[in-house]
């Protein structure tokens, strides 16, 4: 027996298609918590990328332009640096004069010591003391009734003997009379000095001589006792003066 199939009405909803209210809302809800879990990963994948912070990365955008941008600034340069090859310029190497002292060079010219100054001798004086150092034994006057007309200075025979100022040497040798071996200057002034009794003379007649300069030595050649000098001035050729006054007044004192 064949049962008659129930009549749909038009305005009757299919419940056989229809997904009850339940079953949609429960899908709904899924689909709802998905994407907020997918939300939720990539927000947390995002924030591990960035350091755990809540903010984008413009930051990281920006410095990765940057980086592209110096490494393209990097490539243009080589691409110039290779096809336009610099020369470098030759520039001349400083002079030595240009070079500066180095500082233990300049050290060493401030070290550099000074030069000594040049030893200057004292001017001779214009008359000096025939024998200096001396001992006077007798002076110019009167001795054993006769004039004594010089001073006897006394030293080890063999002292030198000096001119006692500047002239030309008018006599040398024996000088008669008892004075031995002498020695006559004249001065050129009027004046002549006398220098008798020497053991040997050392200048000849006519020579010029200087104040200072050795004309022979001490002896006792004549009538002498024992080795002195006997010195004499003359104001004139054998007019004798006593020589003591004479030469005090010229800065020599032969202690008479």
């Amino acid at each position: 027996m064949q049962e008659d199939s129930p009549v749909q009405n038009e305005n009757t909803p299919d419940t056989s298609q229809t997904v009850p209210p339940q079953r949609t809302n429960r899908r709904t809800r899924l689909i709802v918590l998905g994407a907020a879990a997918l939300v939720a990963l990539g927000l947390g994948g995002v924030a591990v990328a960035t350091g755990g912070t809540d903010h984008p990365a413009p930051a990281a955008v920006s410095l990765d332009a940057q980086s592209r941008v110096d490494a393209a600034s990097r490539a243009d340069r080589s691409v110039r640096a290779s096809s336009t090859p610099v020369t470098p310029s030759l520039s001349p190497s400083p002079s030595p004069s240009a070079v500066s002292a180095s500082p233990a060079r300049t050290a060493a010219a401030k070290a550099k010591p000074k030069p000594k100054p040049k030893k200057t001798t004292k001017p001779t004086p214009a008359w000096v003391d025939p024998m200096p150092g001396a001992a006077v034994t007798s002076c110019y006057g009167q001795r054993w009734g006769t004039l004594h007309a010089g001073i006897d200075l006394a030293l080890p025979s063999g002292t030198p003997i000096r001119a006692a100022a500047a002239g030309t040497v008018t006599q040398a040798g024996d000088a008669s009379d008892g004075y031995g071996n002498s020695v006559f200057i004249d001065h050129g002034n009027g004046y002549l000095t006398h220098y008798a009794h020497q053991s040997r003379i050392a200048v000849t007649v006519g020579q010029k001589v200087k104040a200072g300069q050795v004309i022979g030595y001490e002896g006792a050649t004549g009538d002498a006792t024992g080795p002195h000098l006997h010195f004499e001035v003359h104001q004139g050729m054998w007019n004798q003066i006593d020589p003591a006054p004479f030469m005090r007044a010229r800065g020599v004192d032969l202690g008479c």
